[in-house]
């Protein structure tokens, strides 16, 4: 009897754990397959946009001096601007010649060699609009031994009528200066084609080709067919596994379309190799199925109840303490994991609670590796500041509705975190419409740190013209904004109390940088001596003046930024 129930249960049991070893396989397999695939087409998207925005971060430079060259062209009086344009273009890197030419030399191009008091006129010439019409393939230049690509912009009276060409020629290793560095570019099969799918570049690993879909690979076909639809995406081969999986990315700033490739069986390697793995495993696990649960059943149950609890508790928002590790098998990467999930859950609060939510990852992370940046307090140390505000918004804000009031100021604080973010700034506050951030030399020299505060001050001016022409074409009043630089000491660190702190700074150089933002004008950045004292050699000033400050006995010497270059060597 006592035999029977045994052998019956041992069926009963066997056969259940075995269709559902059978299913858990099958549907992991699938699930893991999809999961797999999908994180290699998100990966390589994200790859493609990072190398599509290094070739865009290139192409920029010259299409935004375009553009400030073409906002000259209703004007009367501005030949000294245009030639100011022309000559910034001519010293951009990477730029390999600037040619301008006005209607009667595209009609007559024996005359293209003027005089000096002929270009003069010739740069006074007006016109109605312009536009950049075309960015060529690149072609190799053998004045500048090298392939271009030529940026031409065609200007055009109010008829329509062509006034003249502005074409930019910029050198094409240059563009692809950053993509060849990264290393994912040498090793993997990807490709740069233009629109109709002619190939501009490839990397080492794929053979020399012209043309996308040339040779009638329906996966070249379906890419191009995708890159006409959607700016990005991705292209399963035909297969099971798939023979190939591709990716694209399109460029914003030239009709230009990255593209990477990948096998299949590489992508799906490590399951592949793993459903063998798990078929032996399943026949062992059914032949152990009785003793595993006689002797392991009570056990488990036990840990997994715990486990439970642990989740109950992290979903009720209290974070258990840590899990013991009872063991090395499944349960044990699974208490190893919780715990880790529970310490990435309890450091993301303590980063949203700590630095806020205006704060580049990245310079987050770095923090966190500092033992005080956990602990309520902070130390004494010479950082750089920078505080901004926008100038008459109390008057501007008066003239709108609350609703438009806020859709100005998120629009003009979105542009200026990026901005700080890109100089790596320490966002602590937002003061109604103005912004107070701070740079950390984190130990190393003060210098990089006053370094990347002015320039962050210059691009955080500099973002507000396309700006500013956004609240134009909206019928909304421009901004202007001032801003103030100081470098002095203050106490860094967790301000606030043991339920809520924030990583910031306090100290009299905080008040010194408000009252230096104060003397700023509208559109300009006016920086104290300790600054000017540490990038002397890189500083253009527009001019220098002293001024009381509230709170110091004597006069401050400030100067007026105009403009910062690194020093060589630096």
């Amino acid at each position: 009897m006592i035999n029977s129930m045994k052998k019956r249960l041992a069926v009963f049991l066997i056969i259940p754990v075995a269709l559902l070893l059978a299913a858990a396989g099958t549907a992991g397999f699938i699930y893991a397959r999809s999961m797999l695939l999908d994180q290699w087409q998100q990966g390589a998207i994200l790859k493609l946009e990072r190398a599509a925005h290094y070739m865009d971060m290139r192409l920029g430079r010259p299409i935004d001096w375009i553009q400030m060259f073409h906002a000259t062209g209703s004007t009367s009086d501005a030949p000294a601007a245009r030639e100011f344009i022309i000559n910034r273009i001519k010293g951009l890197d990477g730029v390999a010649a600037v040619d301008l030419q006005w209607a009667d030399n595209l009609r007559h191009p024996g005359r293209a060699g003027m005089h000096a008091d002929q270009m003069s006129r010739k740069l006074r010439m007006r016109f109605h609009h312009a536009d950049i019409s075309r960015v060529t393939a690149p072609r190799y230049d053998a004045g500048k031994k090298a392939e271009t690509v030529t940026l031409v912009s065609e200007l055009r009276n109010k008829d329509g009528g062509l006034v003249g060409r502005l074409s930019v020629s910029v050198r094409f290793d240059h563009l692809m200066q950053d993509i060849k560095e990264l290393g994912w570019w040498q090793s993997n099969q990807v490709c740069l084609v233009d629109e109709s799918g002619q190939y501009l570049a490839h990397s080492a690993a794929m053979e020399k080709r012209e043309q996308l879909g040339a040779t009638g690979d329906p996966l070249e076909k379906a890419l191009l067919e995708k890159m006409q639809e959607s700016p990005f995406g991705t292209h399963l081969g035909s297969g099971h596994p798939p023979h190939l999986v591709g990716g694209f990315y399109r460029l914003e700033r030239a009709p230009w379309v990255l593209i990477m490739y990948a096998p299949g069986r590489e992508i799906l390697a490590p399951i592949l190799e793993f459903r063998l793995y798990y078929v032996v495993a399943a026949g062992i696990c059914i032949a152990f199925t009785l003793l595993l649960i006689q002797l392991v059943g009570g056990r488990l149950v036990r840990q997994i109840g715990r486990i439970s609890r642990a989740v109950r508790e992290v979903a009720e928002g209290r974070y258990p303490e840590r899990l013991s590790e009872t063991s090395a098998d499944e349960i044990g990467q699974l208490e190893a994991g919780f715990n880790e999930m529970v310490e990435g859950l309890r450091e993301r609060d303590f980063i949203r609670d700590t630095f806020g939510r205006y704060m580049d990852r990245e310079v987050a992370h770095e923090l966190m590796k500092r033992p005080e940046a956990r602990r309520l307090g902070g130390e004494k140390r010479e950082v750089v500041i920078l505080m901004s505000d926008i100038r008459g918004f109390t008057a501007v804000s008066e003239s709108l509705s609350p609703e438009a009031t806020i859709g100005v100021l998120n629009r003009y604080f979105s542009h200026m975190i990026e901005v700080i973010h890109q100089y790596k700034g320490i966002i602590v506050d937002f003061y109604g419409d103005g912004v107070l951030v701070f740079f950390d030399p984190q130990e190393g020299q003060l210098e990089p740190a006053a370094a990347r505060a002015v320039q962050c001050s210059l691009e955080m001016q500099r973002t507000m013209s396309p700006f500013n022409r956004h609240l134009r074409q909206q019928g909304l009043p421009e901004m202007q904004t001032g801003i103030g630089v100081h470098a002095g000491q203050v106490v860094v660190g967790n301000i606030g109390s043991s339920t809520r702190a924030k990583y910031g700074i306090v100290g009299l150089a905080v008040n010194m940088t408000q009252r230096i933002q104060a003397e700023a004008e509208g559109g300009g950045i006016v920086i104290s001596e300790p600054v000017y004292n540490l990038l002397a050699d890189g500083l253009t000033i527009e001019n220098a003046f002293t001024a009381h400050l509230k709170g110091v006995q004597e006069k401050a010497t400030l100067y007026v930024l105009e403009d910062f270059r690194v020093p060589p060597g630096s």
